[in-house]
C-alpha cells in the first residue's frame, strides 16, 4: 500500500519561510518523479514544483521560480519544498504526489497522492 505522509505546514508570516517534508512508503522511490502541488479555497489544485527521480531535474510554477526549492533524498524515501519569501497568495494544503512516467507536470501524470498539510501566510 503506497502512503505519501506531508508535514511541515503551518501559519508563518509574509516574508517568512515553511520547509515541507513528504515521506513515501509502498513503492520504490527512486523510480518516481516527484510534485508539489497545492489548492486554495475555491481553486483548482495547481502544480507547484516537481523534482525528476534521480533529483538532477527540477520544474517550477512561474509563481513561485526562485522562492521555492524542492529538493529529495532518494536513501530517506523523502521529498523536501523548502518556501521562502512566503506571500499571503500561497496559502493553500499543499500535496505531494509521485509519478512514474518521465515526463509531465500536471495532475493526470500523477498516480499517488499525499492527504495534504495546510500553509496559511498571513499579512
Amino acid at each position: 500500500q503506497v502512503q505519501l505522509v506531508e508535514s511541515g505546514g503551518g501559519l508563518v508570516q509574509a516574508g517568512g519561510s515553511l520547509r515541507l517534508s513528504c515521506v513515501a512508503s509502498g513503492l520504490t522511490f527512486s523510480n518516481y518523479r516527484m510534485g508539489w502541488f497545492r489548492q486554495a479555497p475555491g481553486k483548482e489544485r495547481e502544480f507547484v514544483a516537481g523534482i525528476s527521480a534521480s533529483g538532477g531535474a527540477t520544474h517550477y510554477a512561474d509563481s513561485v521560480k526562485g522562492r521555492f526549492t524542492v529538493s529529495r533524498d532518494n536513501a530517506k524515501n523523502t521529498v523536501y519544498l523548502l518556501m521562502n519569501s512566503l506571500k499571503p497568495e500561497d496559502t493553500a494544503v499543499f500535496y505531494c504526489a509521485a509519478a512514474p512516467g518521465l515526463t509531465g507536470w500536471t495532475n493526470v501524470n500523477f498516480r499517488y497522492w499525499g492527504q495534504g498539510t495546510q500553509v496559511t501566510v498571513s499579512s
